[in-house]
């Protein structure tokens, strides 16, 4: 959103919900380059909207930035807002990647959701855009399949 920032340099309250969470999003700083960014959240937490108990997931998102980036630490608030959100694996995953696109207008994004056991079964869920751009470098994810993930 067009807005003075919010978050850095400043302190900052955890948003007690992905609704109250506002995200930052300077300009691009290199602006008509393909290039990827990619954010790594190994320890995303949200809630079972069953049990209430925490659902623990390994996010990694990648984006190729239009005009504008999203900033880090209204990233990491954003998604640390999840901690007492009720919801399915599939509702917060895609979610995340669907609001991204609508608020900062990328070129392209994907999120993968690698998600622990629920149940004894891990639930990994992926998202994109639509197809990447032509001659966008696109590394792999760096996460296994589950087998005791680290």
């Amino acid at each position: 959103m067009a807005h003075e920032p919010l978050h850095l340099g400043r302190p900052t309250a955890l948003p007690t919900s992905p609704a109250a969470a506002v995200l930052d999003y300077p300009p691009n700083p290199h602006p008509g380059q393909l290039y990827l960014v990619r954010f790594t959240c190994p320890e995303f937490t949200s809630l079972c909207p069953v049990t209430g108990q925490p659902d623990f997931a390994h996010l990694v998102i990648d984006y190729a930035p239009q005009d504008r980036i999203v900033e880090s630490k209204s990233l990491k608030l954003f998604l640390g807002s999840f901690r007492n959100h009720a919801g399915f694996h599939e509702e917060v995953t895609v979610g995340i990647g669907r609001r991204l696109v609508a608020e900062m207008a990328p070129r392209w994004l994907r999120i993968g959701g690698f998600w622990y056991p629920r149940g004894g079964i891990p639930i990994d869920v992926f998202w994109q855009s639509g197809p990447p751009p032509d001659g966008l470098w696109l590394p792999d994810p760096g996460v296994p399949p589950y087998r005791g993930r680290g």
